[in-house]
């Protein structure tokens, strides 16, 4: 499967992407555990029932963020990226829980060819993700480095 070259990319549209993901337990405490996070909030359910408001472990936020840019990989930059230029405006309006189902739809907001590569261009893109009920969850924009279409 190809991404999007930077010609491709057209400011206003909105991508709804196929890809959706149920997140798991072991996603979670994996995530949690591999980059060293022993937020009980994440890790410890008998802590949360006993002290979050949630009653329940949330899932780790940088998970969410992951996970969020990766489902939209598939239908804009698998294979037609150079780079992550950065990622801002990283919000988590509401919280994901271990059995929400993620959905993502990306909005491309803005364009330029790079200064310095003719080859290449910026896209800039505002991913959102959703649970199952449809609740914004997270939010980013994200600035990608993209091939230009090779000319033959």
């Amino acid at each position: 499967m190809q991404g999007l070259y930077y010609e491709e990319f057209e400011i206003g549209k909105i991508i709804s992407h196929g890809l959706s993901k149920t997140v798991t337990e072991m996603d979670n405490m994996l995530f949690s555990n591999m980059t060293l996070n022993a937020q009980p909030l994440h890790i410890d359910r008998s802590f949360c029932e006993r002290e979050s408001e949630f009653k329940q472990p949330l899932v780790n936020s940088i998970f969410t963020l992951g996970l969020m840019i990766g489902i939209s990989v598939n239908d804009t930059t698998i294979g037609t990226t150079i780079a992550n230029l950065g990622m801002t405006d990283v919000n988590f309006p509401a919280p994901v829980f271990q059995g929400d189902s993620i959905h993502v739809k990306t909005e491309i907001i803005d364009k330029r060819e790079s200064k310095s590569r003719p080859t290449a261009g910026i896209v800039t893109m505002t991913h959102r993700a959703y649970n199952q009920n449809d609740v914004l969850v997270a939010t980013c924009t994200r600035k990608a480095f993209m091939k230009k279409q090779p000319i033959d």
